[in-house]
């Protein structure tokens, strides 16, 4: 006999189940790994009580089942929807829109469902969001690509040259991920200005080695380090960055507990170890910048942030998205292997919508396109079938990753 048990309704059953037991004399084990919460039971009641705590275990023992089943079919319709039309919350995302299509995008890559999408009028959207310089290159500090059309730009996905404006500038972080979309969707990078995006780059890089994310000034900090390290590895140049402050801000950036912060003097976190790390690896110098002491020191402290799921930071509650940020982190420093998987497993499962699609940050909360992405990049990193396998430094599929070293191989041989 099967039973469809929803999660909201897990303590109602439980509390449920726990009167039942008591009234029919049955003593019932609770033993809390995967929530089995009637591993033995012994009756002393009625044959007909007896059945009734088979039933009520046979429906626990459904709703883990159903719990720990990962519902492909739903997350791709759930970034199907977040292409076509996004609810009004996400309003104050606009000026972002590109970092959700790229979650998206990709996420269908590594579900293994691109098919669904129309490639060309994306490809064509995502040029369109292009600064390119103009007649006179007076905006060759600004070049790069935009979040969406929000500024008003006349729609152009051409080459150049680019309309002037007194507001329009590239975000590094848009670029990043616009070029990682193109990446994606199959294109050949023919039509990004790659001098343009490399000088826009390094007009964001300050004088202690971080970036601003726009020209008029911004946050700084190691999130935009990465996104520039990503950039100049996917266009095979690094001249867009100034390795060496880069690589100096990092250390910098390394705390008393081995972690390593936002920039110096800042707490330990998760996402920065993960940017810090992840820009060393697509340098190639991690085994330069930090001795092999103080990679087992990384190590111990990314190890330590598993619970059941990860998170961020010491004494903070587990959230999904650092199944992936902590979980690749770990993957470079070849030590992924020794966290537990099925803990791991168990909870980005947990806060999975069975119903919409989608994953959130924690369970009982509402499924989001950032959480979706990392809660499906963190079950691929653990090998969960039907998933492609993830890049864990540049966060792309390695299908995706694959196609960029071939398009990188073609432009070496042509340049020589």
């Amino acid at each position: 006999m099967h039973f469809s048990f929803s999660s909201r309704y897990k303590k109602h059953f439980i509390h449920h189940s726990a009167s039942v037991c008591k009234s029919l004399r049955i003593r019932a084990a609770a033993v809390p790994q995967r929530d089995s919460y009637f591993a033995a039971c012994s009756c002393s009641g009625s044959g007909s009580g007896a059945l009734t705590v088979f039933l009520l275990c046979e429906m626990m023992a459904d709703f883990d089942h159903e719990q720990l089943d990962f519902l492909r079919e739903r997350h791709v319709r759930f970034f199907q929807r977040c292409l076509h039309v996004l609810p009004e919350r996400y309003a104050p995302y606009e000026t972002s829109r590109l970092t959700i299509v790229f979650f998206a995008l990709s996420g269908l890559d590594v579900l293994d469902a691109l098919d669904v999408v129309d490639k060309p009028g994306l490809i064509e959207w995502i040029y369109s969001l292009q600064v390119l310089p103009t007649d006179d290159k007076s905006n060759l500090s600004r070049c790069g690509f935009r979040g969406s059309s929000h500024i008003g730009v006349p729609y152009s996905s051409s080459k150049g040259p680019g309309a002037p404006h007194t507001y329009d500038s590239g975000h590094v972080a848009m670029t990043y991920t616009g070029l990682a979309c193109l990446v994606i969707l199959g294109d050949d990078l023919s039509r990004v200005d790659k001098e343009a995006c490399l000088a826009g780059l390094r007009a964001l890089q300050l004088q202690d080695g971080s970036f601003y994310a726009v020209p008029e000034g911004s946050e700084n900090d190691m999130r935009f380090v990465y996104c520039a390290a990503c950039i100049c590895f996917m266009l095979d140049d690094w001249s867009g960055m100034d390795c060496q402050r880069a690589i100096d801000y990092i250390r910098r950036s390394s705390s008393y507990d081995s972690g390593i912060g936002q920039g110096a003097g800042l707490e330990s976190h998760g996402g920065s170890t993960f940017c810090a790390v992840a820009s060393l690896c697509m340098m190639g110098k991690l085994q330069e910048v930090f001795s092999e002491r103080e990679l087992k020191r990384i190590r111990r402290w990314c190890i330590f942030r598993q619970q059941n799921g990860f998170h961020g930071r010491p004494n903070k509650p587990v959230d999904t998205c650092y199944s992936f940020w902590v979980g690749s982190t770990l993957q470079l420093l070849d030590v992924f292997q020794y966290t537990n998987f099925e803990k791991n497993r168990n909870y980005i499962l947990s806060t999975q919508d069975r119903l919409v699609g989608g994953f959130a940050k924690w369970p009982d909360s509402h499924p989001d396109p950032l959480h979706t992405y990392f809660g499906i990049c963190g079950l691929s990193l653990i090998g969960e079938a039907e998933l492609r396998k993830v890049h864990p430094a540049l966060n792309i599929s390695m299908r995706a990753f694959e196609s960029l070293r071939q398009l990188q191989g073609a432009w070496r041989q042509k340049s020589t």
